[in-house]
């Protein structure tokens, strides 16, 4: 069986799009598509013509064609909407999402990894957050429809995902439990998928692909593997250096001069005890650079997971302009303890005209549209809320929350899905703005773009990585 080295970082929302993990697929390595906010890319990308039709291709193989019809129905605008026209809004995902909705997600997802197989026959990935968890269930069943090989999810401890994938592969529902601030001990809340409810006389039983949980310490990474039950297929160790959502230290949230987490020893794994646990694994965050990937097999790795040098290559799913600003400048990255209404620290690229920069942040009006990152609490009356503390202050604190909560919150959601060229539109003119997420790699990215060029493809990366492990290197 050929060993895989590369597992590709699944970058949300859409920078790890289906043309990067195909690439990567092509090349011989293990592509990852993003999951987050897939049912809001799907719909604008309808509305934005779908001008190679690759959706709508894609939509056509979906095995519920009534579904697929009533989507393209419903989103796609011939030639595209005008530029300056607001998207049509999608409602936003509660413990009781409306079937269209769960729809919608479910043939997303499955697009994306349909897209991704194609081409070649290595296994093709998918990431997930735990902290995205509403539309978790019918994300990993849309991807379990095209024949997703791999499910990757982090943060979070996503304990319940092996027992959700062994109910889809035999078209069972499939449940995950909800924390809920200010539920009783005694209280539990979930949201459920019914495949037979969605699928109807299209219900199948389908390949049960292996589960990677993304972790950060030697207790977390033993957890999932000796407690979880059914237990994990396999493990990434995410170091800090990683971009997006980082752990928070261990240690507690002390904050250097610069306003950043302090990372100690107390956050790093130790390997031989990951080792131990007799399940593969990758390491991430700053392993993706020249010569780390033979000292990561030499440490009992699998290889490694690779994640901003990607982000920046030809295929990526970042718009051009950012992916020209960074390679032209390779700004600092900030690790935000504030940015993300998670409470986790953030990575922030330092980017002019986007929400890294103060005056920027401060000209977007607040508001929650989309509703990702929404947390849920029990309201006085015993009905399920949910908030965002990066939404508008006033009415985060009038659902209970704390004002100094909202301090500094940016709206990852907007922004994200700004980044790959979706950006909502309002109709007072205001376009919302980047918000650009890397690892530390982001300074190594001119030692792979050599020789006078201005841009790299995922191949080219991926000769690089694998250069030192090459037959009769020593």
């Amino acid at each position: 069986m050929k060993e895989y080295r590369i597992l590709q970082g699944g970058m949300g929302a859409g920078v790890s799009d289906w043309r990067l993990a195909r690439a990567v697929g092509e090349s011989g390595e293990i592509g990852v598509v993003s999951g987050t906010a897939m049912d809001v890319i799907l719909a604008r990308r309808l509305q934005n013509g779908d001008k190679d039709g690759q959706m709508r291709k894609a939509l056509a193989a979906f095995p519920a064609r009534e579904i697929a019809e009533r989507i393209i129905k419903t989103y796609f605008i011939e030639g595209g909407k005008a530029e300056n026209a607001p998207y049509k809004q999608i409602e936003m995902y509660t413990m009781t999402p409306s079937k269209e909705l769960q729809e919608l997600t479910v043939a997303a997802n499955f697009c994306e990894v349909f897209l991704a197989k194609e081409g070649h026959s290595n296994p093709i990935g998918i990431n997930l957050m735990e902290k995205v968890i509403l539309p978790n269930l019918a994300s990993i069943y849309g991807a379990m429809l095209a024949g997703v090989d791999y499910i990757v999810m982090g943060a979070g401890i996503p304990r319940e995902i092996p027992a959700v994938l062994d109910s889809y592969a035999t078209g069972e529902d499939a449940s995950l439990r909800l924390s809920v601030a200010g539920a009783e001990k005694d209280e539990e809340y979930k949201i459920t998928f019914s495949p037979r409810e969605i699928m109807g006389e299209y219900l199948t039983e389908l390949k049960r692909p292996k589960f990677y949980a993304i972790v950060s310490s030697n207790i977390l990474a033993t957890t999932m593997v000796k407690k979880t039950k059914p237990a994990v297929d396999g493990l990434v160790i995410e170091h800090s250096s990683a971009g997006g959502h980082n752990a928070p230290p261990r240690g507690g949230m002390e904050l250097d001069a610069k306003g950043e987490p302090i990372y100690t020893d107390k956050d790093e794994v130790e390997l031989d005890k990951v080792k131990s646990l007799g399940v593969p694994f990758w390491l991430g965050g700053s392993w993706g650079e020249p010569g780390k990937l033979k000292a990561a097999i030499a440490a009992g790795a699998q290889g490694i997971q690779v994640g901003t040098i990607f982000a920046f290559c030809k295929e990526s799913g970042f718009v051009d302009s950012i992916k020209k600003a960074i390679i032209e400048r390779i700004p600092e990255v900030f690790t935000d303890p504030k940015a993300s209404p998670t409470g986790f620290p953030f990575k922030v690229v330092s980017l002019h005209d986007t929400l890294s920069e103060l005056e920027t942040y401060l000209k977007r009006p607040r508001i929650c549209n989309l509703g990702y990152l929404r947390s849920l609490y029990k309201k006085a009356d015993g009905t399920i809320g949910y908030r965002c503390a990066a939404e508008p202050e006033d009415a985060y604190v009038s659902k209970g929350g704390l004002r100094e909560e909202t301090e500094g919150r940016k709206c990852l959601c907007n922004a994200l899905v700004a980044n790959i060229g979706l950006p909502t539109v309002y109709k007072n003119g205001y376009i919302e703005q980047y918000l650009v997420t890397a690892g530390e790699t982001l300074k190594k990215v001119r030692e792979f773009i050599k020789d006078g060029k201005e841009s790299i493809s995922a191949a080219e990366i991926i000769e690089i990585l694998l250069h030192d492990t090459a037959p009769g290197k020593a």
